[in-house]
């Protein structure tokens, strides 16, 4: 079964790619947003990953 990276549902703080990167890898949000901080270009690959990433499947 192929594990895609989508955007978290519950973990969001803006658009839940932070949230979707550490489900994904299994790492807490906090340090997937510290790295997104520090990271150079950092806004032109957050903008990239909110429009490729998928939105996760709705929850019942």
């Amino acid at each position: 079964m192929k594990h895609t990276i989508r955007k978290s549902a519950t973990d969001k703080s803006i658009s839940g790619v932070c949230g979707g990167l550490a489900e994904h890898f299994g790492i807490s949000s906090f340090s997937v947003r510290l790295v997104f901080i520090f990271l150079p270009g950092n806004v032109l690959i957050y903008i990239i990953l909110v429009n490729i990433m998928g939105d996760s499947p709705p929850s019942l």
